[in-house]
């Protein structure tokens, strides 16, 4: 935790780091605030002292949760040169996602957007921003392939992203529910042909 923050916001950050995986393996609707309290060792009175709702505190531990996940594709990504590296490197993060995620209970992005969907239009709309990240972050990647002349001049790097992002958050949900990384392999594999697909020959 940052020492540079004030006693209030150290508070503060702990009941969102305390709450972050409580929120991602329960759920909104399943956390309580009597979680939340022994999660983070306060009082209700010393949370709500930081906090107005239980909605703003969800609001920070998702934020928190997704920050950690796109933090770390994004220590992997920069490490590499090409393109196709950076995507692939993207890949191999996923491939140990399920059974060792970054935040405990798995995926935060795909949790709170099954649940958020209707119900919480204020967490949906965090979810989507992060999502939104993620795809201009896959379609950079293969715009600065395209602009090296790594990927073929006419590789949509919209459609491409769209398809990438989609088909991991899908695939983590499918290997979920099943238990079994098979599913989520699968669709790795299937978007390192198509990162193949879109090199130059």
């Amino acid at each position: 935790m940052d020492t540079s923050l004030s006693k209030a916001e150290r508070t503060r950050q702990l009941i969102i780091e305390r709450a972050a995986p409580v929120f991602n393996q329960k759920g909104y609707a399943g956390t309580s605030m009597q979680d939340i309290m022994a999660a983070s060792g306060l009082t209700k009175g010393g949370i709500y002292g930081h906090f107005a709702s239980k909605e703003e505190i969800a609001l920070a531990a998702f934020e928190h949760a997704a920050g950690i996940v796109t933090r770390q594709i994004g220590e992997r990504v920069a490490v590499k040169e090409s393109a196709s590296d950076k995507l692939k490197a993207i890949l191999q993060f996923y491939k140990t996602y399920l059974f060792s995620p970054p935040v405990q209970g798995g995926c935060p992005v795909l949790n709170t957007a099954v649940e958020a969907d209707d119900t919480n239009p204020l967490l949906r709309a965090s979810v989507v921003k992060v999502l939104n990240r993620l795809h201009k972050a896959v379609a950079n990647i293969v715009l600065l392939g395209i602009a090296s002349g790594e990927f073929r001049p006419e590789a949509d790097a919209q459609r491409f992203s769209i398809l990438f992002v989609s088909m991991i958050e899908g695939g983590v949900m499918v290997s979920k529910a099943y238990g079994d990384n098979k599913y989520l392999n699968v669709v790795i594999s299937q978007l390192e042909h198509m990162v193949e697909s879109e090199l130059q020959t």
